[in-house]
């Protein structure tokens, strides 16, 4: 089994204290720290004495009633608009300008809060109730998680680092190139889209949304979007790290080292970045985990026969522990499986002239500086920083 990541930022490494595990699991979220806001009006709030002071309403930001290409993809996507994230957007709209009643967002996800929560509750619900099959379903829930946050943090969201603005942290990410054999994607429940504490974005932030791209669960389009390069690909070139206890698991070592003939097709392929090999991170809480896993092995199978690939990990505690522990040791954020998998491919031989440890600890360090603004953030609210751990059993 391979020993921790000793050559990136002492946050990471895996020490004694925390053994191997051949599982990747995922930060718990914390709720969103937006505040209500209005579609076409300033935003509006009852805070405390602890809380930052009042924003003012930016014209063209939060007033502007539609999304364009130019203000989705600023989020981090190079996608187009889904067409059902756009057309909910514009049934808020609407229903904004037939109630005469302003739209107002806010708490955990930027719900709809106000007069119009009712009202738009009881439409969506007819209107969920009313499609076919459960593909519509996820569909239309995943466009209606998406519309509303995109609604909800405008003017308040930095669209880099989807903190808020004036806790932006975008001036102290360093930004680094993962090797170009590499292609990472960021497979993210809609419920985690926008969540302040969300690790997976610092992937984009650091590498760029061409080598580490997202995919939201449900969105037709970013899903086609993935599965067309997992296809030009082909499936020896996609691996998802995910703990599949119906299917065998490799170790990195196990997958490509000189002795495993799938390491022989790779490497020899890749080492000169010619073809690109695809790591799917699943971006969610553990219970969602589960159905969008289930998601993916479902679609393998319709187009290769099979299912995906899984591969495990060594993982050590994440630094996001301080701030809000894991329910046990062996599970870690997005980002810090994302360094464990490219310290653990740098030890591979193949692998190790191409700078990988150097990448992880860009993103070690990015996790860093999250970790550092939300506990500020904290401070500055008045809220506390210490959680109680979750985990019952003992470390020694």
């Amino acid at each position: 089994m391979l020993s921790g990541t000793s050559t990136i930022a002492s946050t990471f490494k895996c020490s004694k204290l925390y053994p191997p595990f051949p599982f990747l699991f995922f930060i718990n979220k914390t709720p969103m720290d937006s505040q209500p806001k209005t579609l076409n009006s300033e935003i509006s709030f009852s805070r405390s004495s602890t809380h930052s002071p009042p924003r003012e309403s930016e014209t063209g930001d939060i007033n502007e009633s539609t999304i364009s290409l130019q203000e989705w993809q600023a989020w981090g996507t190079t996608s187009p608009l889904p067409t059902m994230v756009a057309d909910i957007v514009e049934e808020l709209r609407l229903l904004e300008t037939q109630s005469d009643v302003q739209m107002s967002f806010g708490g955990l996800g930027g719900k709809i809060k106000g007069d119009l929560k009712v009202q738009e509750d009881k439409k969506h619900r007819a209107k969920y109730q009313a499609l076919g099959d459960s593909e519509e379903k996820l569909q239309f829930f995943s466009a209606r998680q998406i519309a509303c946050r995109l609604l909800g943090s405008r003017g308040y969201l930095c669209q880099k680092c989807w903190l808020p603005r004036e806790d932006c942290m975008c001036s102290k990410v360093v930004h680094n190139s993962l090797w170009q054999g590499i292609r990472l994607w960021l497979y993210m429940h809609p419920k985690d889209f926008l969540r302040q504490n969300n690790t997976g974005k610092l992937l984009w932030q650091v590498f760029g949304v061409h080598a580490a791209s997202l995919c939201l669960f449900g969105i037709a389009e970013h899903e086609e979007i993935m599965w067309n390069a997992f296809m030009s690909s082909g499936k020896n070139k996609v691996w998802c790290l995910y703990p599949n206890k119906n299917a065998p698991i490799m170790s990195i070592q196990d997958c490509f080292t000189s002795d495993s003939s799938t390491g022989l097709e790779c490497t020899s392929n890749m080492t000169n970045g010619d073809e690109k090999m695809h790591f799917v991170l699943i971006d969610g809480t553990w219970n969602n985990s589960a159905a969008m896993f289930r998601r993916l092995k479902d679609r393998a199978n319709l187009v290769w026969g099979e299912n995906l690939p899984c591969l495990s990990l060594t993982t050590g505690a994440s630094a996001m522990h301080k701030l809000r522990p894991q329910p046990s040791w062996d599970r870690t954020c997005t980002a810090a499986a994302a360094v464990s998998l490219l310290c653990e491919l740098q030890l591979i031989q193949n692998f190790n002239a191409f700078g990988l440890d150097k990448q992880a600890a860009s993103i070690a360090d990015a996790l860093e500086v999250l970790l550092e603004a939300l506990t500020a953030r904290r401070l500055r609210m008045g809220r506390s920083i210490s959680r109680r751990p979750r985990h019952s059993s003992d470390i020694c």
